[in-house]
């Protein structure tokens, strides 16, 4: 096996008790001290400091970035105004998915921020469908600031970056240290993540964490904020056997790109994946899941109807600290899918009754101006 790396923050993770386990190939924080469960509900009452550093961030240089990108993602990338962020996928020929980034335009060039463990498949995809762009892959920190109180946090430290609303991007200084920070997340609460010259990312998470509010949380509770929050984690929920309509992600397909749209399809998978949008053909649906009782439904439960029939399987699951019941999604047959619909999930040998619901689980609390 191939030695772990570090992020620029991991003696801070090891000086903060952080407990350490291999993810993406990197040696990363799963908790601290406090614990899963108290990250998890601390960030939803305050804030949390997160070491997304794993991600990988690319400029995209060359002529009209913005089309070129067009031609990979089903998303409106050249309808992005200046200055905003827009959640995109990458498609495959299949029509199922290959990544989620995040993608900003930043005026003359395109800043992407993909998955860590899709990382070097992602370059090596936009380098081999964008030849005549570079595509720069740039060794910076990244960190994520989230919770209700993370606007009052950057209040006293850049009261500039709270001007930005969801979605938003832009440059500022925090503390003396030149940061790129868009109002965007993945725990469901309003916050900032923070792009940082890999030499400063120290510096700036201590200036962060010495604020009363801020804790150290790990991927742990990373992973439960965004199940409450119904957000897909690649190679679980979302992978290159799902599409885009079947995970429910049909919003992420620009309303240009559509058929009669002015730039419709030109991306990979696009005969189908359109298909699927007009048709609303398809025969699986991720839907949310909430559980009865205590115990946790986790990835890979078989779900079933009372008649015993195999409906589908879970893909993430585990107890919500914050809904004070099992959650769970995955994907369940298409008459199975109606809001209200009691399935069963197998746990152990027993059949626990689960009921399909709409997600989010909690309100979201994004800062939409």
């Amino acid at each position: 096996m191939s030695e772990l790396k570090h992020t620029p923050l991991h003696a801070l993770h090891l000086e903060l008790g952080g407990k350490m386990v291999p993810f993406a190939g990197y040696d990363m924080p799963v908790q601290y001290p406090l614990g899963v469960k108290r990250e998890h509900e601390h960030t939803r009452r305050a804030c949390g400091l997160f070491d997304v550093s794993h991600m990988g961030q690319i400029l995209l240089r060359g002529p009209n970035p913005a089309e070129a990108l067009e031609t990979l993602v089903p998303a409106d990338i050249v309808g992005l105004a200046e200055g905003m962020q827009r959640y995109a996928l990458f498609t495959a020929e299949e029509g199922g998915i290959l990544d989620d980034l995040m993608v900003v335009n930043a005026g003359d060039h395109l800043y992407l921020v993909v998955n860590a463990a899709c990382r070097e498949q992602d370059i090596a995809h936009l380098r081999r469908g964008l030849p005549d762009h570079e595509v720069e892959v740039v060794d910076r920190g990244l960190l994520a600031l989230q919770g209700p109180a993370a606007a009052e946090v950057m209040q006293r430290l850049c009261p500039e970056a709270c001007e930005l609303v969801f979605m938003q991007h832009g440059h500022f200084t925090i503390g003396g240290i030149e940061v790129w920070a868009s109002r965007s997340g993945y725990t469901g609460e309003d916050g900032f993540e923070i792009s940082v010259a890999g030499e400063e990312t120290a510096a700036l998470a201590r200036l962060l964490l010495a604020e009363e509010e801020v804790e150290a949380i790990g991927l742990g509770a990373r992973d439960s904020l965004r199940l409450e929050a119904g957000l897909c984690l690649y190679g679980h929920d979302i992978d290159t056997g799902t599409t885009p309509v079947e995970a429910g992600l049909i919003w992420a397909i620009g309303k240009p790109r559509r058929r009669g749209g002015e730039r419709a399809g030109g991306f990979p998978g696009a005969d189908l994946i359109l298909h699927q949008v007009a048709e609303k053909d398809h025969r699986r649906k991720r839907v949310g899941l909430l559980g009865e009782g205590r115990a946790p439904v986790r990835e890979g439960a078989e779900l079933y109807d009372a008649e015993d029939n195999r409906l589908g399987q879970v893909t993430s699951g585990g107890f919500g600290p914050s809904v004070g019941q099992p959650v769970a999604m995955g994907y369940v047959a298409i008459e199975a899918s109606e809001v209200g619909t009691t399935v069963y999930a197998e746990v152990r040998g027993k059949r626990l009754p689960m009921t399909v619901s709409k997600m989010p689980f909690v309100t979201p609390g994004y800062h939409r101006g």
